[in-house]
Formats: C-alpha cells, sequence, structure tokens
C-alpha cells in the first residue's frame, strides 16, 4: 500500500503541477491582452491631444497663448482626471504627434513607456531603427532604454559580428515573461489610480520606513511629515524618494531613502540629484538648502551617511546636526533584529 500510495502521490503531483501551469498560463495571457488594450488606448490618446494641442498652437508652445492654453489644460484635466496631465506631459504629447505625424504608423506593440524613450533620440534613422528592433525583438521598455542609453544603433552598425550583439540585450537586461500594468507609473496616471508606496519597495523596507517615519515625529526637534514614496518624474524617468519631512526649526526639507544591502556611490550619488530637485524646484523663499540621508541598513554593519549640498556642508553642517537624528539613534532604529523584536 505504501508503494502504490507514493506512485499516487508522484501521479497527483504531476497533475496538479500541468494543472497549474495551465491555469497560469490563462492569466499571463489575460495580464498581456490587458497590457496591450490599455497601452494602445494610451498611445492613441496622448497622439490625439498632441495633435489637438499643435493645431491650437501650432509652432508657439512656448509663446503666451501657448503657455496659457496649456495650464488651461493642465489645469482642468488635473482636476477631471488626475495628475496625469501636468504642463510637461501635455509638452510631451505634442512632441510626441510632432515626432510621429502619421498615426497609421504608430505600433500598438509599443507602449507610451517606450515612445517616450523614442522620442529621447533625435536622430531619424536611429529613431526608426530602433522602433523596428523593439517590435520584431519585442524589447521590454527596459531593454529599449538600455540599447538606447549604450548606442545599440551605432555599435550594431560598427559590429563585424551583429548576432552576438544582438542577442546580449537578454542577458544584460531580461525580458519578462509579462509586464504588471499596476506597477507602471504612466498607466497608474491614465487610469487615475492612487499611487500605492507598496507597488514599489518590498515588505521589510516598508516596514523599516513605516518605523521610521514614526520615530522621527517622535523625535520631535521641528520634524513635521510631508510624504512618503514621494515621485517626481525627471526626463521621463521616474524616482521616489522614501520620506520627506520639512523641518520648521531648520526651514529645510528633510530627504530620506533607505536602502537594503551595502550602501554604494551610485546611492549617494542619487541622493544628491533628489537634494538638487528640491533645491531648484521645492524650496520656498526663506528656505535653507534641503538635507540628504541615505540609511543603508544591513545585520552585519549598518552606514548611516548625511549627504548636505556641496557647496554649503561646512556652513550648515554644525547648525543642522543638533537638530538631526543622532548616527547612533539612526542605528538603533534601523537594526533590523531590534525592529523585529519590537514588532
Amino acid at each position: 500500500m505504501a508503494d502504490n500510495e507514493i506512485i499516487t502521490s508522484r501521479e497527483g503531483n504531476l497533475v496538479n503541477q500541468d494543472t497549474y501551469n495551465t491555469v497560469r498560463g490563462f492569466v499571463v495571457a489575460a495580464q498581456r491582452q490587458v497590457n496591450a488594450a490599455v497601452n494602445s488606448a494610451m498611445v492613441t490618446a496622448y497622439w490625439n491631444i498632441g495633435k489637438q494641442i499643435y493645431e491650437a498652437c501650432g509652432e508657439n508652445e512656448r509663446a503666451e497663448y501657448g503657455k496659457q492654453l496649456l495650464q488651461y489644460l493642465s489645469d482642468k484635466l488635473t482636476v477631471e482626471f488626475g495628475k496625469g496631465f501636468t504642463e510637461r506631459n501635455l509638452q510631451l504629447m505634442r512632441q510626441f504627434y510632432l515626432a510621429f505625424p502619421n498615426a497609421n504608423a504608430l505600433r500598438s506593440e509599443l507602449s507610451w513607456t517606450h515612445y517616450r524613450s523614442l522620442m529621447r533620440v533625435n536622430d531619424m534613422d536611429a529613431r526608426a531603427f530602433y522602433l523596428n528592433e523593439a517590435v520584431k525583438s519585442g524589447w521590454s521598455s527596459r531593454q529599449l532604454d538600455r540599447q538606447i542609453n549604450s548606442f545599440y544603433y551605432q555599435r550594431i552598425l560598427a559590429s563585424k559580428d551583429k548576432d552576438s550583439v544582438a542577442d546580449e540585450i537578454d542577458s544584460l537586461e531580461p525580458r519578462p515573461e509579462y509586464e504588471k500594468i499596476i506597477k507602471d507609473p504612466y498607466v497608474l496616471e491614465f487610469l487615475d489610480l492612487p499611487v500605492n508606496e507598496h507597488f514599489y519597495e518590498s515588505e521589510l523596507e516598508q516596514a523599516l520606513i513605516d518605523h521610521l517615519q514614526k520615530f522621527l515625529l517622535e523625535l520631535g526637534r521641528g520634524y513635521s511629515f510631508v510624504a512618503r514614496q514621494k515621485h517626481f518624474n525627471m526626463d521621463g524617468r521616474h524616482f521616489y524618494i522614501d520620506l520627506v519631512f520639512y523641518n520648521y526649526i531648520l526651514k529645510c526639507f528633510v530627504l530620506i531613502d533607505l536602502k537594503i544591502g551595502d550602501l554604494t556611490h551610485q546611492d549617494l550619488g542619487q541622493m544628491q540629484m533628489y537634494v538638487n530637485y528640491y533645491t531648484r524646484n521645492m524650496m520656498n523663499e526663506g528656505d535653507n538648502p534641503p538635507i540628504g540621508i541615505v540609511l543603508c541598513a544591513d545585520k552585519s554593519d549598518t552606514l548611516v551617511e548625511y549627504t548636505l549640498p556641496e557647496d554649503n556642508t561646512q556652513i550648515y553642517a554644525a547648525k543642522y546636526l543638533p537638530y538631526m537624528p543622532t548616527k547612533d539613534e539612526l542605528k538603533r532604529e534601523l537594526n533590523l533584529e531590534d525592529f523585529e523584536k519590537r514588532e
């Protein structure tokens, strides 16, 4: 009986796996259909919007009437349909129409994210090449972006072994089996869905961010909560700052980014970019330059680094630090073992 039970169990597991694979296939196929439908509708809508804006203001988009039109459209559309219709996005839609004036030439296989990347390619021959290759090879938006940034067009023209150069992308930037549209910020904006921070961070990071937010507010020293997973767009790239506070004693924004794993120079460079963005776009009159804090949570060695504006490090460091959490305090709050015990 035991042998029969083992055989039955093995056969049952095989059947269960086959059933799972079949059911999973239905889900993946549905994801692809929804993804294609939403992206096709988005591309068509944005092309038509761009065409309408161009016909309304022609080449005078930056003239007074063009600016007033974009501001008017942005204000009205944002109230009714959400934040996907900023003046910058409307400018991009107009640019989209100018870059691809023939609606019949638009490819349903490509998303708005694909087209935003293609619009950055000024050389029309290179742009057409990337478009055709993206369709033919089924590149994801990330793969297309990587190929453009690595000058794939120039490399493939100069290469004698074109096949190996063409195949390189699948190892450097593997194509996902399917793309979950709910994670695409452009789709969230288009469908006017609320951005959920859980779309962008792991559960561990979220738990730590929750804890740090509470810790800083309880710490006092002038902290007022502003935002978490603060989203901003720069040249078609989406960025998210884990936590943003305003310190009313120091009169400055405090930006916090959490990294799970070892701290790298790229992490510090990214925070410097966040600080620069807030300095140029978010500071109010009378504000001091923002502070960026990059936290690296690691059980073996918790690292904490402050990234201050380059030109003001010495001037503001002494003024800032009495009101900032100390490194020891942050280390204690970031210690994963202690955190898990408290939870």
